[in-house]
């Protein structure tokens, strides 16, 4: 791997640091050669710090250190892609990230539909077919999950693949609502198959 330190005047590149399971951006450092090194040495990110004008590892004080799993550079070859582990949060502020933002797992639109799902929980109308669902109780969920699951493995075995695509998301859509209701989420049933690999 080849950084060229030297597009920058003060000899720092810029290091983005991500969790390397949430992708979540958690950092933005600067590193330079002894930066680097040290962090594949040791296997804990440091940085150059510039305010305390020495090398830093993120977490001497805190306890809190990103543990390294890999370090890209860009196409340029003047910036750095950290990928890590945090050990607690990063920001100083105690923060998960530097902006704010909680540092969870995000499997985009499934997790938007949980957070629907979940505020049609907990503030249910009368309009809402979830807040229903949640109203009539964990026996009714359940019901329907196994209903969906049904009609899924019908439409497997003809050959309409709308019909089976439509059950599949019924079945997907209704076990969400059912992890909601045991207090689960998605999250649970990745942490059971990612044990299992």
């Amino acid at each position: 791997m080849t950084i060229d330190y030297s597009k920058h005047s003060d000899g720092l590149v810029p290091a983005i640091v991500q969790d390397a399971q949430t992708k979540t951006v958690l950092m933005l450092g600067y590193m330079n050669a002894a930066a680097v090194a040290k962090t594949q040495e040791t296997q804990k990110v440091t940085f150059f710090s510039r305010s305390k004008n020495r090398l830093w590892t993120k977490g001497e004080e805190s306890g809190h250190f990103l543990e390294l799993v890999s370090l890209a550079v860009d196409c340029d070859k003047d910036a750095l892609l950290i990928k890590a582990n945090p050990v607690g949060p990063t920001c100083h502020t105690g923060s998960d990230s530097c902006w704010d933002e909680e540092n969870r797992p995000s499997y985009g639109f499934l997790s938007a539909l949980e957070d629907v799902i979940a505020n049609r929980k907990n503030n249910p109308t009368d309009k809402s077919y979830v807040a229903s669902l949640f109203a009539k109780g964990i026996n009714k969920i359940a019901q329907k999950v196994g209903e969906e699951a049904v009609e899924t493995v019908i439409e497997a075995k003809d050959s309409n693949s709308e019909l089976f695509l439509n059950e599949s998301a019924d079945l997907l859509f209704h076990l969400l609502i059912l992890l909601q209701a045991k207090g689960h989420s998605l999250q649970d049933v990745v942490d059971v198959l990612e044990r299992r690999k």
